[in-house]
């Protein structure tokens, strides 16, 4: 069977309690993603050009609109301060794709919260598998798998939450063949988010549409012309889940910079050592992230979000990476986080995998510390629960990183989608 015909049979799967309860903490860290990213000024242009119609979808910042107006702002304001979750076999952001997609359609369908879980589990999983199957040249050739996997993602959740048939599904993954898309030379700009946007609005339309009888090519996703066939993709093998899913190994963030960099500073959270004592630091990491994140000299708090040395230093130093007001121009221009960065020397190693980092710290004293971490290490859902909690205090705020907890720990989704305004 190949990926379609997978991802169709895999729309109407059974969800374990142990994947849902994971997809449950990444809706509450997108959630608390996109009321912090609906604060940014930059954003507030577009939130005020979507809305165009009324609606019942609820809008990170206080407004509402029809369901595919929703996926595509609350997809976008989401990814806007790139801190939500990553999966690394799938080389992309699934949460902020697929939930939009599911929120949208279940408000609007009065869907019980734990039936858009499941419906987002799936439509997450899926783009992973998706993910997986277009393999790393279409990535490396340019295309952002969080928007173009996604999209493949987010029609499956729709599917589920509008209980397509199986004809319905596959016209429904046709028809997101023509409109997945999203490039990595939008990087930096504003139009990454609305990568992720325009994909979590895909899943919406094109579920709709197939569910009022538009068609589709037969296989748009794996034939001959298909999308992998002209994007890149490398087909590669894929299964569905049985007992254990992909979706186990999402990587939430928890410091507010570029995920190349998260291994390295979970390793230098062990380091219990003052910053005085430290004679010189290495720190190896996989070649990849060399052309990524090794901003030797950052000049603003954007580029600190992209330097091993300089987070390094902060964190050494005492200041928390997972604030997001410490990523300023005034911490790039910090002169004791300088002095420290300038002790700092980053190297590749190809023995190390993308989420592994070996810090080593020799201190004045001649000793000499090794520090390792691996994003994929196992943690438990009552550590990272506790991690996610904290990080969205950060974010939004106690009392409003409270009722938002409680929201998602419930069955009402009026609940969670009452949040979205913020305080």
């Amino acid at each position: 069977m190949g990926i379609t015909g997978q991802l169709i049979k895999f729309a109407q799967a059974e969800v374990p309690e142990k994947a849902a309860a994971m997809m449950r903490l990444s809706l509450f860290d997108w959630a608390a993603c996109g009321i912090a990213g609906a604060q940014e000024p930059e954003f507030a242009p577009f939130r005020r050009a979507q809305m165009v119609e009324e609606g019942p979808a609820h809008i990170f910042g206080g407004d509402a609109g029809g369901a595919a107006t929703a996926a595509l702002v609350n997809g976008t304001l989401s990814h806007a301060l790139d801190y939500d979750d990553t999966h690394f076999a799938h080389i992309g952001h699934p949460s902020v794709a697929v939930l939009p997609t599911v929120i949208a359609l279940a408000e609007t369908l009065d869907i019980p919260l734990t039936d858009a879980i499941d419906a987002a589990t799936l439509g997450v999983e899926a783009s992973i598998l998706t993910g997986v199957w277009l393999g790393r040249a279409h990535y490396q050739v340019g295309y952002h798998q969080t928007a173009t996997a996604g999209a493949f993602g987010a029609t499956v959740a729709a599917a589920r939450i509008l209980g397509l048939d199986k004809r319905e599904v596959r016209h429904a993954l046709g028809l997101c063949a023509s409109m997945a898309s999203g490039i990595k030379e939008q990087f930096g700009t504003m139009a990454k988010p609305l990568n992720a946007g325009l994909a979590a609005r895909t899943g919406v339309e094109v579920a709709l549409w197939a569910q009022a009888g538009m068609t589709a090519a037969h296989d748009g996703l794996a034939g001959e012309l298909g999308f992998g066939a002209t994007h890149h993709g490398e087909a590669i093998e894929v299964k569905l889940p049985r007992k254990d899913w992909q979706i186990g190994d999402i990587s939430h963030k928890f410091h507010a910079c570029c995920h190349g960099l998260h291994a390295m500073l979970e390793a230098l959270a062990n380091a219990k050592v003052e910053a005085e004592r430290i004679g010189a630091i290495k720190i190896r990491t996989h070649p990849r992230w060399m052309s990524v994140c090794n901003n030797l000299t950052p000049k603003t708090g954007l580029e600190v979000k992209f330097s091993y040395a300089h987070t390094a230093a902060m964190t050494l130093l005492g200041h928390s990476t997972g604030t997001i007001s410490n990523f300023s121009d005034e911490m790039a221009r910090n002169p004791e986080v300088c002095a420290l960065r300038d002790k700092i020397e980053v190297v590749e190693d190809d023995s190390l995998s993308e989420t592994q980092s070996l810090v080593t710290l020799t201190l004045t004293s001649g000793e000499v510390r090794r520090l390792r971490h691996d994003l994929t290490a196992p943690m438990t859902l009552e550590a990272r629960s506790e991690k996610l909690r904290t990080k969205v205090q950060a974010l939004i705020g106690s009392a409003q990183a409270e009722m938002l907890w409680q929201a998602v720990i419930g069955n009402d989704l009026d609940a969670v989608t009452a949040c979205f305004k913020g305080a």
